[in-house]
């Protein structure tokens, strides 16, 4: 039986260093579409050299931009990548095999990390990611930083199929990116009205550390998987922190404001 056509989007900015493996791996795909946001280095012609069809758009904010490239896509089913992820051996069967007849309007792939010198043991916990899915029944949805498919209808994860997210090669690149996510985390937090910051501060950072070098089997991966879990811890902490300080510079200014009308 024939599988459903397949279109691989990937969105791009400077991405020369590993866009070559990322596209190498879905060459079997009926389509790739490659979105890119104004590289200056060699990213458009590796795309190209792949045979991906290409455009160029201003990036305004991660949701917004993946889904322009979707909309690009000739294709329903789509199979959602970054530029520096590429799917591990075996994984394109498992998703030929899941488009077969699918019943389903979505697929989890798990994704293991680059953690620094190494990547994630396959038998440390790999959390799924929606990246396989039918367009027609969603998209992305609207949260800043981690935005996200969100699908109507159920999903399954395929645990015998994953990718490597290859983005963070030494620790300084991690701690910058946590540093500007949870920046951009903040004014969603505030819409939201998350309660109880402070407790959350305290107590949730050796938590998901306990959580994840111990419950999710860190420590398979040596230094690498207990230093990832430090700086997951810190990500935890951070992005509360951050909430807080926001919440209190709003209370003095409007402290400060209400001393001036008086």
């Amino acid at each position: 039986m024939k599988r459903e056509p397949l279109s691989v989007v990937v969105i791009t900015y400077n991405n020369a260093d590993t866009l070559d493996a990322c596209l190498s791996r879905v060459d079997w795909a009926d389509e790739i579409v490659v979105l890119d946001s104004g590289s200056t280095d060699d990213t458009l012609a590796i795309a190209r050299r792949h045979g991906a069809r290409t455009a160029v758009h201003p990036f305004d904010d991660y949701g917004p931009q993946k889904q322009r490239a979707y909309d690009m896509a000739s294709h329903d089913w789509i199979l959602n990548l970054d530029a520096d992820e590429m799917l591990s051996p075996g994984t394109r069967e498992q998703i030929e095999h899941a488009l077969t007849a699918p019943r389903h309007a979505g697929f989890r792939l798990p994704r293991r990390e680059r953690m620094f010198w190494t990547v994630q043991h396959r038998w440390s916990w790999r959390n799924g990611h929606l990246r396989l899915f039918d367009r027609r029944r969603g998209g992305m949805n609207d949260v800043e930083v981690h935005s996200a498919v969100e699908v109507r209808g159920p999903v399954r994860t395929l645990w015998r199929a994953d990718f490597v997210n290859d983005g963070d090669g030494d620790i300084a690149t991690r701690v910058e990116k946590i540093n500007r996510y949870t920046t951009g985390m903040v004014a969603y937090k505030l819409r939201k009205r998350q309660r109880f910051t402070g407790l959350r501060m305290v107590f949730y950072p050796p938590v998901f550390f306990l959580r994840q070098y111990i419950g999710k089997r860190y420590f398979l991966n040596g230094w690498a998987g207990f230093i990832a879990s430090v700086t997951g811890a810190f990500y935890a902490f951070l992005k509360y922190a951050k909430l807080h300080e926001a919440r209190e510079h709003a209370a003095r200014r409007s402290k400060e404001d209400t001393g001036n009308k008086s």
